[in-house]
């Protein structure tokens, strides 16, 4: 009987160790945005919904009838522009694009931050280390991205020549991952 709750209470500590480290490993995988946690286990728009610095972009995806996309399986990787990037754009770009009438402006623009497929942070260093220092890859609105390091840091191009740096990459989502930029992309 020693024997048996020996092995017993060895598995035991076993199951607890690993619960433990699997738990840990999770919460590493959960990142904060805009004030709030991104769970893997959500999807994009259930994520996007939550962080304060994203709120013109849910609307934005809301006016422009991207959210069943969104919510789809995916995999789809947005470069996300914050509440500030878009406060950058001239006065009324936002409140404009907003306007019905202009629903596939905004959805140009909007689809033009998607990539299908699922590219984290060191899916991208890989690539533009593989096309020596400039990588490209086709958003869902058909044109492509542009992507530089720089430093520490991964830079989107649009193809105007402007540069969105990646301020928080890789949040995983169920159906994709997050990088959230500092500048709204134009195509």
């Amino acid at each position: 009987m020693r024997h048996t709750s020996k092995w017993a209470m060895l598995l035991i500590l076993f199951l607890a160790t690993f619960q433990l480290v699997n738990a840990q490993s999770m919460s590493e995988k959960t990142v904060m945005v805009g004030g709030a946690p991104m769970y893997p286990s959500k999807n994009i728009i259930e994520n996007a919904l939550n962080s304060k610095d994203h709120t013109t972009l849910v609307a934005a995806v809301k006016a422009a009838g991207l959210v069943e996309t969104l919510e789809g399986p995916g995999p789809f990787t947005v470069f996300a522009p914050t509440n500030e990037a878009f406060d950058q754009l001239p006065k009324g770009t936002v409140d404009n694009l907003l306007k019905p009438e202009n629903k596939d402006k905004l959805t140009t623009v909007l689809t033009y931050h998607v990539v299908p497929g699922k590219y984290d942070e060191k899916a991208l260093l890989e690539l533009i280390k593989a096309h020596h220092g400039m990588a490209k890859l086709k958003t869902v609105e058909g044109q492509e991205l542009g992507f530089m390091r720089k430093g520490k840091s991964i830079w989107v191009v649009d193809d105007h020549g402007q540069k969105a740096m990646i301020t928080i990459p890789d949040v995983y989502q169920s159906n994709g991952v997050i990088h959230v930029i500092n500048r709204v992309l134009m195509p």
